[in-house]
């Protein structure tokens, strides 16, 4: 079976930078300067927040929080969009929510494109990074495209 959307070529995707949102003071600065690059070169960027849906656990038993991260995520993305297009969305900039991990889910976004821009929150070295892990970590690590790691504004 064939699909009937085109798929994208090699060189559409080339002239992207995917920005990670996760709703952080350092992701807005990422998109922000993702945004500043885009403009630059005449790219598109792709702002990609993820999500995981995890069922929370307490001593063995389920809570129902009546929480939805994929609407946590959705709002992380519209608000980092504000922040950085008060006057609205430009139309070179598209949103896309993602379900999984961060790393894995941003990684494979940013294949074949020019760039991957993701914020650091101060947890990148030592023995904290060993416990919590790190997004920006792994991204650099992993993607198949250079990496921007950018830091919250004052860090």
């Amino acid at each position: 079976m064939t699909s009937s959307v085109p798929e994208a070529r090699d060189e559409d995707r080339a002239r992207r930078i995917v920005v990670g949102v996760d709703g952080s003071r350092a992701s807005h600065e990422a998109l922000r300067q993702g945004a500043r690059l885009a403009r630059e070169l005449g790219y598109d960027v792709e702002a990609i927040a993820v999500w995981a849906s995890t069922p929370v656990t307490l001593g063995g038993v389920y809570l129902d929080l009546q929480w939805d991260p994929a609407e946590d995520a959705s709002r992380a993305l519209d608000t980092a969009v504000g922040a950085v297009f008060p006057a609205g969305r430009p139309a070179w900039c598209k949103l896309t929510l993602r379900e999984g991990r961060p790393a894995e889910e941003l990684v494979e976004a940013a294949r074949g494109a020019a760039m991957l821009v993701v914020g650091r929150r101060g947890h990148g070295s030592g023995l904290a990074a060993l416990l919590l892990g790190s997004v920006s970590s792994a991204c650099v690590s992993h993607a198949h495209c250079p990496v921007l790691v950018v830091p919250a504004e004052g860090q």
